[in-house]
């Protein structure tokens, strides 16, 4: 985890556009909620990757709310894009079997007041760095970056 010095650093080290939260790394997308959910959707694939299941995070949220006592709305939109890589997988879980617990790997898409956002939480230090890399990767790609 980055505490906030680390993360004003690490920040300035991404790059302009890229926001740090406590544990997540999420960048702008100039664009619609459906634009980025497709390249999203586009970036995984193009990396050979499968995307297992895609989580419609926002519409389960905005549903429940008032099942739950609450009538705050936190997304317009957020889906959560599900998947795994068999070859960067079977490298971290032969290093420690309990990086089992990060798998699958996702990338998620949020609308916030039309401010779309794509990101992706932060991964341990060490072997699940390389993974970290791969998400960074897909979600700069697909916020055109």
């Amino acid at each position: 985890m980055f505490r906030l010095g680390g993360a004003a650093l690490l920040a300035a080290g991404l790059g302009a556009g890229a926001v740090l939260a406590q544990d997540a790394t999420t960048y702008p997308f100039d664009g619609s909620f459906d634009d980025a959910t497709f390249a999203v959707e586009n970036a995984i694939v193009g990396k050979g990757l499968v995307i297992d299941y895609v989580s419609h995070t926002g519409e389960m949220l905005n549903r429940t709310g008032a099942d739950v006592g609450s009538d705050v709305r936190i997304f317009d939109a957020a889906d959560v894009f599900l998947f795994c890589s068999a070859q960067l997988s079977r490298k971290v879980m032969e290093a420690d079997p309990m990086n089992i617990a990060h798998c699958p790997y996702g990338i998620f898409v949020t609308d916030r007041d039309g401010a779309v956002a794509i990101g992706y939480r932060h991964l341990p230090e060490g072997v699940m760095q390389e993974v970290q890399a791969l998400l960074d990767g897909i979600a700069r790609e697909a916020a055109g970056l």
